[in-house]
Formats: C-alpha cells, sequence, structure tokens
C-alpha cells in the first residue's frame, strides 16, 4: 500500500504527568477513503491530527454506519515496539464491517496502516509502568444522503492516545451494578460488534449505576434478562469452585481479544472452562456461599478489572473480601508481562514494528 506522509510544520509538546485514558493524542493520524465508483480504498495518507470535514449529510450523523476497534503498542525494556494480535482485532473489525453493511478493510492492510503510524509516532509511546500507547482503527460513512441504504463511500482512519489505567482504581476490585431494566443486546441484533451505538445505548444504565455509587454495569441477556453477559464494555469471568466460567460467543457478546487470551493461558494452567449461560441467580447464589471465588472484567482498555461487589435487586454479595485475587493478579501479570515483552510469549502473539535505521 502506498502511504503518502503530509508533515506536520510544528510538533506538539508531550505531555508530562499522569496520562489517564484518551485525554491526549498524537501529531498524525492515518486517513484512507473508500469510494465504490472507484473501485474500492484509495488515497492512503498520514497527515496532521485534526478536525475532519464532513458534509451535514453524511450518512454516518444520521444512519450510524460506525465501527471501530482498540489495540494498544507498548515499548520493551530493551527499546523494542510491540503489538498485540493485532490480526485478531482486523478480523473483528472486518466481521463488525459486515453486520453494518460496510466495506471490509483488508487485514494487510489494516495491520499495515497501524505499523506504518506507530512507526512515524513511535517517540510517543509512554516508557512508565503500566502506560502504552492506546490505537483507535475507527471507519465511518461519508457519502452525503439522507437515505436509509448502505452508503457507497467511507473513510477509515486511525488515532494514537498515550494512555495510563483505565480504571483510576487500577487493579483493584470495582464495585457492579446488574442491571435488569435495560439491556445490551439481543440475538441477531449488534451485540458481537464494535459498533459506537451499542456503547450510546448502555450509557443511561451506566449512569443510573454511578447514581447507585458503582463504577460500572454487570449485563444480562436481551430476551429473559436471567444470564449474565458483559461488565460494562469488557467481557467478564467467573471462577467457581476452581472452574471458569463466561459467557458463550453467540452474537450477543463481543469476541474480546483479551478474553480469548485470558481462555488459552487458563486452559494452559489446566483450568477447566466453561464458556455457556450461567443465570444470574445462580452467581448470586455462589457468591452468598463462597463458592464464587473471583470475578473480573477483561478488555483491551484495562486488562483486567477485578470485581469485588455485584448488587442485584438490592441484594449485595461482596466476592473475595473486596481484594484482588491470585489468579487475576496472575492473569494481569502475566498478559501484560507478554504484552511489554517481560516475559516468553509461548504463543506467538506479539508482533513487533521494525524501525528501519536511517
Amino acid at each position: 500500500m502506498e502511504i503518502k506522509f503530509e508533515k506536520r510544520p510544528v510538533l506538539k509538546e508531550k505531555p508530562q504527568g499522569p496520562l489517564g485514558f484518551g485525554k491526549y493524542y498524537t501529531d498524525y493520524m492515518f486517513v484512507a477513503d473508500y469510494d465504490e465508483d472507484q473501485g474500492g480504498f484509495h488515497d492512503a495518507r498520514i497527515i496532521p491530527f485534526g478536525p475532519i470535514e464532513m458534509d451535514p449529510a453524511s450518512m454516518v450523523l444520521h444512519y450510524a454506519q460506525e465501527t471501530f476497534e482498540g489495540l494498544k503498542a507498548y515499548k520493551t525494556d530493551d527499546g523494542r515496539i510491540l503489538l498485540f494480535r493485532p490480526e485478531r482485532n482486523a478480523a473483528r473489525f472486518a466481521n463488525s464491517n459486515d453486520r453494518m453493511s460496510m466495506p471490509k478493510v483488508p487485514e494487510d492492510m489494516f495491520v499495515e496502516a497501524i505499523e506504518e503510524l506507530v512507526k512515524i509516532e513511535k517517540d510517543w509511546i509512554p516508557e512508565n509502568e503500566g502506560e502504552s500507547l492506546y490505537i483507535r482503527p475507527y471507519m465511518f460513512a461519508t457519502e452525503a444522503q439522507v437515505g436509509v441504504h448502505p452508503a457507497k463511500s467511507y473513510k477509515f482512519m486511525i488515532i494514537l492516545s498515550p494512555v495510563g489505567a483505565y480504571y483510576p482504581e487500577g487493579v483493584n476490585p470495582i464495585k457492579i451494578w446488574v442491571e435488569d431494566e435495560y439491556v445490551r443486546a439481543a440475538p441477531g441484533g449488534t451485540g458481537f460488534t464494535k459498533c459506537g451505538g451499542n456503547y450510546a445505548g448502555s450509557l443511561k444504565a451506566q449512569e443510573k449505576a454511578e447514581e447507585q455509587g458503582y463504577t460500572q454495569v454487570l449485563w444480562l441477556d436481551g430476551v429473559n434478562k436471567k444470564y449474565v453477559e458483559e461488565v460494562g464494555s469488557m467481557n467478564v469471568m467467573f471462577l467457581i469452585d476452581g472452574k471458569i466460567y463466561t459467557a458463550p460467543i453467540e452474537g450477543t457478546v463481543l469476541p474480546g481479544v483479551t478474553r480469548d487470551s485470558m481462555l488459552n493461558l487458563l486452559r494452559d494452567w489446566g483450568y477447566e472452562v466453561h464458556e455457556e449461560h450461567l443465570a444470574i441467580d445462580d452467581l448470586m447464589a455462589a457468591a452468598k456461599d463462597g463458592r464464587l471465588q473471583e470475578a473480573f472484567g477483561t478488555g483491551t482498555a484495562a486488562v483486567i478489572s477485578p470485581i469485588g461487589e455485584l448488587c442485584y435487586k438490592g441484594e449485595k454479595a461482596t466476592i473475595n473480601n473486596f481484594e484482588t485475587g491470585p489468579l487475576t493478579q496472575k492473569l494481569y501479570d502475566t498478559l501484560t508481562g507478554i504484552q511489554w515483552g517481560k516475559l516468553e510469549d509461548p504463543f506467538g502473539w506479539t508482533r513487533e514494528v521494525v524501525i528501519e535505521e536511517a
């Protein structure tokens, strides 16, 4: 892929102190256009980060044809730059686009665009403990027409943001509100995709949880409001009687890259893993009688987030004395150790971004 480069006249000052999450953005961004009548993707370029000019009738603003992804670049102690399983993000992005009737970005184009942008922005990768460069690829409909049909033109873009911990609590337990009024996804819908509408629809329940003093929402299935699915925007796992339970990937749950990685680690360590429907009543009963040993959310942004308390219909359950469990900590240490190049990568998950000498 030929990628044009437009140099920024003056570079930004890099942030000092705590980074937070999604507060700062690098000097450049990747952009490629898609036009059906021009044969597909064209005019790939890396240009200064800045506003996007859009027609007021752009179809994304009216019919929400939009998808996105999230992954990270890590700098190792010896100065190498690593990506973590970017091909899995490319495949999920293609699946999301297919569901939203959008053109698929070829895997090689997706990964190459990320690598080229990261090479240019290598000095933005933070090196402090727990910090990384968050990568946000996304695509949206640009055709200017108010009419309900798949658009014929799109933009595929990538922006970068140096980040610290997603949750201020870090790898410490959070309190979770079990949502039994609103639903996140239903069979046949878009629950397995990363599209903005899924997240917009979740905000009302998030506000409700925060009003009650809880950090996040535990979502139940959209049909019976009975079975556990996700926590916030993360996959969720439970250690019950020494076995791992997590919701199956059947169209309503996001097929998380971190989820898949952790399940691989757990099976490699000899844990019995059940990808099956778990009723909230059974989960609360397991918490009440002490069989629920640990619970945690998993995702790219936070990696792992231990759950210390559940509240369902006014009943509260404390998990592991509101402390981070040993398995949760081991999973975090192992996965981040692989991601930052501190531990051996027996699965071949990391991909080095090779910087050619000038």
